[in-house]
């Protein structure tokens, strides 16, 4: 079954980025291997994010930076209750719910799903046991304040640890999978 899977970076003190959105920290030099980034690229292929992050994205082209291109683009699902008008090309917005929507696109052929953030819909999925795992890269720095990488609620959510890596500028990954309730998995 095609697993949910959260691939993200967060500062030394949990956030994954400033309260404006702004990620500047993150511009580091970063080692050979890009910490495994295209290994897991090949993984996937399909792209989660939320409407915050959808915006971001859409910042980033109207800058001219451009996305990078794979051998095989993924599918991109934003979710939010009001679409734009204008939607990027690639890109198709749900308002489902999003159980429904897991369920259903896990039933589809295919590799794993990314789930890109932000806080607020890696929470929503969390909160309704959608999300498999977690692979954190925590960069050694502190930001202070910013946007958390989940948002918060109260949840006790229990993780196991798959395993952890140490990049040589300190960079630390941590690979968790979500631990399931019974409920959880007799409702899938």
């Amino acid at each position: 079954m095609r697993k949910i899977i959260v691939y993200i970076a967060t500062s030394a003190d949990g956030y994954i980025a400033r309260k404006d959105g702004a990620v500047d920290w993150l511009d580091r030099p970063r080692p050979k291997g890009n910490y495994g980034m295209g290994e897991f690229w090949q993984s996937i292929d399909t792209i989660l994010l939320g409407r915050k992050t959808y915006d971001f994205v859409v910042r980033f082209v109207k800058e001219g930076k451009s996305i990078p291109k794979q051998k095989h683009e993924p599918k991109h699902y934003a979710f939010s209750r009001r679409p734009p008008k204008k939607v990027l090309p690639g890109f198709e917005f749900v308002k489902e719910p999003i159980k429904k929507f897991a369920k259903r696109l896990r039933a589809q052929k295919g590799k794993n799903i990314f789930m890109m953030g932000g806080g607020g819909i890696i929470a929503s999925f969390l909160d309704v046991g959608e999300i498999d795992e977690f692979i954190i890269h925590v960069i050694p720095t502190f930001i202070g304040e910013g946007i958390p990488l989940i948002a918060p609620r109260h949840r006790t959510v229990p993780l196991k640890l798959l395993s952890t890596k140490k990049f040589s500028d300190g960079v630390v990954r941590l690979h968790y999978e979500v631990v399931k309730t019974k409920a959880q998995a007799r409702s899938r």
